[in-house]
């Protein structure tokens, strides 16, 4: 870095470092607030880019795209107007697992995003590669780019994805370089360790591109798009199908190959020292760690309307260029596949999560926010989630107002933040329903019932939106009041219509929901028993279908919600040192002061603080509480 630095007369309330997922909504909200946002990013050609696979969602992380839609930001609208396929998975199970997945033309979704900032009144968009944090006593003031520029800023989020120190691996050729030959961020990651931060080496990949005329699509299963579904509440997507996905698989003959040159991979021959996703391993990781799997799945999937490079799903890998075109034509329907891009692994620097607050502010540096794999995710849709929540805890920092804290109940973002800062994670984490223990809460279909008031609140909500969100509830409690008031006897009539409804008889009178709970029956079968019912939209009729048939398990978990709000609502002083707490282990003091829990709920979620230390501490916030109460009298 030059000596000389040129200081922008501008001050900014919130820098954004980056333009991917996470910065694009880390920039959106407080610009949507009426705050001043400057976005710099290392090209403006990759705002909103999606350098691995072109689709989002999935179970867990479809979950979070709408519970992002439903805060006010912006994935889910922009994957709606430039998407060509969506299709619900899981249909099979029950609807807390179930998830959209739809596929996206990757240039059209950056360039409406990009428009969409470019047009955005309170954000300037620029391009820069930033190399220094300025920091004074522990607070950050902004940044330095690469040419010198002091951009100066209240409150900065960095989100760099696998941009710090980035360095592409294919067999032996190893260079630094960001995601597709984009300049890597070195010097910021040398600004971070001197600020006092904590790095670690995590790596991710992603699979070769091929060229579509060379594949012979005859012997793969098409996956078709379906219709009337969406990711934003706002309305229906607008899907084209006029590309199919394909489902092929590996054969023998490709983990022969994997086998063969296994001594030439870089995961297993130590060239690779970054941790990579355990749920999204490479091909090779695979062959070798499932030796009698005869074969893998793989998907074909277009990068777009306007190219014919097909991402191949499920192959992703480090193997030399010359043993991936040989593993790619072992494949059925790819054998006399051309690769366009080969695959790659990428190794990056990100932080240890458990050093920043469940705001997503770093706990050593007071103004400093970041979101996204710095923060040791994986995924667009973790990336956006925790770019939305930092972009809103910037504001609400600014104003003096308290911050936005979505707990384990609320939403998946919740569960996400939560185990980043409380647990930290040792690999590239993934979203997944799993590890939501109240997941028939936090379903995908209710995310505006659980969400949208808040974003209203927080000014991110039009008005015009939150008023057909009120009707929306309305129309449900008005139709719960219908099923509920109306009853049906068990006239030879009635009887005969369940029969030929594949029902069971009925042997007294009952209301219209108690029919509504069996199985094989839905809200439009009843009209066969009362003419007079009303028709409704489908997503009134969603939501009413899963209240009813779910109720005892949506009960039993709201209790459960219930004791565990009792300790989240418990809250810890920030300041407190645990090490004046005596009964407390060694090992859980030293924890404690890590992490600084918000909540003694969060408190017990830290590895390493056992139960009978949450009693002691419970113990002794009462005396706290107790002895500042009678200091008042």
């Amino acid at each position: 870095m030059t000596e000389k630095v040129y200081k922008e007369s501008d001050l900014y309330d919130v820098i954004v470092i980056g333009a991917g997922h996470a910065g694009c909504e880390a920039a959106l909200a407080p610009a949507r607030m009426g705050l001043k946002v400057l976005i710099l990013a290392v090209s403006l050609d990759h705002v909103a880019f999606m350098p691995c696979n072109p689709s989002l969602g999935g179970p867990g992380k479809s979950h979070i795209v709408r519970e992002i839609d439903a805060l006010g930001g912006e994935m889910a609208k922009n994957m709606d107007k430039t998407m060509f396929q969506i299709r619900m998975i899981n249909t099979s199970k029950g609807p807390a697992v179930q998830g959209l997945r739809g596929q996206a033309d990757k240039q059209k979704y950056h360039q409406r995003m990009k428009q969409l900032l470019e047009r955005e009144e309170n954000i300037l968009l620029k391009q820069a590669l930033v190399e220094k944090i300025v920091i004074d006593k522990n607070e950050v003031k902004g940044v330095i780019s690469r040419t010198g520029i002091l951009f100066r800023g209240k409150k900065v989020i960095i989100t760099t994805g696998t941009f710090l120190k980035g360095k592409i691996i294919i067999g032996e050729a190893t260079f630094n370089s960001g995601p597709n030959l984009q300049y890597p961020a070195n010097k910021l990651s040398e600004s971070l360790v001197d600020a006092g931060l904590e790095l670690r080496r995590f790596k991710t990949g992603t699979p070769p591109r091929i060229n579509k005329n060379t594949i012979d699509f005859r012997n793969m299963v098409p996956q078709e798009s379906e219709k009337g579904l969406s990711f934003s509440f706002e309305g229906e997507a607008e899907t084209s199908n006029e590309e199919l996905c394909f489902l092929t698989y590996t054969s023998e003959k490709t983990h022969e190959i994997i086998r063969k040159n296994i001594h030439r991979a870089p995961l297993f021959s130590g060239d690779i020292e970054g941790i990579g996703p355990r749920y999204c391993p490479s091909i090779e990781d695979k062959v070798v760690r499932f030796p009698d799997k005869e074969r893998h799945q793989l998907f074909l999937e277009p990068e777009g309307l306007f190219t014919d490079e097909y991402y191949l799903a499920g192959l992703s890998t480090s193997l030399p260029y010359d043993v991936q075109i040989e593993m790619v034509r072992s494949v059925p329907g790819l054998e006399n596949a051309e690769i366009m891009r080969p695959a790659y692994a990428i190794e990056y620097d990100c932080i240890d999560p458990t050093e920043l607050k469940l705001t997503l502010e770093s706990r050593k540096i007071k103004g400093l926010f970041s979101a996204g794999q710095i923060n040791g995710t994986s995924g667009y849709e973790e990336a956006a989630a925790q770019g939305l929540i930092a972009g809103i805890n910037a504001v609400l920092c600014i104003r003096g107002e308290e911050p936005l804290i979505l707990d384990r109940s609320e939403a998946y973002i919740g569960v996400l933040i939560d185990e980043l800062v409380t647990k930290g994670t040792e690999e590239p984490y993934r979203i997944m329903t799993a590890r939501a223990e109240y997941r028939l809460l936090l379903r995908q279909d209710n995310a505006d019932q659980r969400l949208l008031p808040t974003g209203y609140r927080l000014g991110l909500i039009s008005e015009e939106r939150f008023q057909r969100f009120t009707e929306k509830e309305q129309k449900i409690k008005e139709v719960m009041s219908i099923l509920r008031e109306t009853k049906v006897k068990p006239t030879p009539e009635v009887k005969e219509r369940l029969k030929n409804m594949g029902s069971g008889n009925l042997s007294k009178p009952v209301t219209l929901e108690e029919l509504l709970r069996r199985p094989e029956l839905d809200y439009n079968m009843l009209k066969a028993f009362n003419n007079q019912l009303p028709d409704y939209p489908k997503d009134i009729l969603e939501q009413v279908n899963i209240q009813v048939k779910y109720k005892g398990y949506i009960e039993r978990q709201m209790v459960q919600v219930e004791q565990f709000k009792k300790m989240e609502n418990k809250l810890i002083p920030e300041e407190l040192d645990y090490n004046e707490i005596k009964n407390l282990r060694l090992e859980a003091r030293e924890k404690l002061n890590k992490i600084k829990p918000h909540s003694l709920g969060q408190a017990s979620r830290i590895s390493g603080v056992s139960p009978a230390d949450i009693s002691v501490l419970m113990i002794y916030l009462e005396q706290v509480k107790r002895r500042r109460s009678n200091g008042k009298r």
